[in-house]
């Protein structure tokens, strides 16, 4: 049931959602058109899961350090303050998403981030996140 737009502000009721006001024809244009541009299901499941994999402090951190500069498992454990158990575990998450890949150097391993998409991406999130809110 819908709570009315009387109840008062400090209620537990939850505020009702924006609805359209009047009741009018749905645009079979319109939804036509969104039903092709918005994702599939399948490309969503995707995404879902790769911000999920994001959803993690320390995997976030990683990618910080290596935005800044390819870094091997014992210098990244260094910055990020883990054991290099752990942040071999994380870099084999990321690595399994295309976050992050590597290169050997004799018997040394650098991680970095994948490609440009990633670092503009976690750019992008951390900018968005220092902006002031309105």
């Amino acid at each position: 049931m819908r709570a009315s737009r009387s109840t008062p502000a400090t209620s537990s009721t939850p505020s009702p959602s924006p609805n359209c006001e009047e009741q009018h024809p749905v645009s079979l244009q319109n939804v036509r058109q969104l039903h092709q541009d918005i994702l599939n299901v399948e490309k969503a499941q995707r995404m879902a899961e790769f911000f999920s994999l994001l959803g993690d402090a320390n995997r976030l951190r990683i990618l910080s350090a290596l935005a800044e500069q390819e870094l091997c498992v014992c210098d990244l454990a260094a910055v990020v303050k883990m054991t290099e158990s752990a942040v071999s575990h994380q870099l084999r998450t990321l690595r399994a998403m295309r976050l992050v890949t590597y290169r050997k150097q004799g018997r040394n391993v650098f991680y970095y981030l994948k490609d440009s998409h990633v670092l503009n991406l976690y750019r992008e999130v951390a900018e968005h996140l220092d902006e002031p809110e309105e």
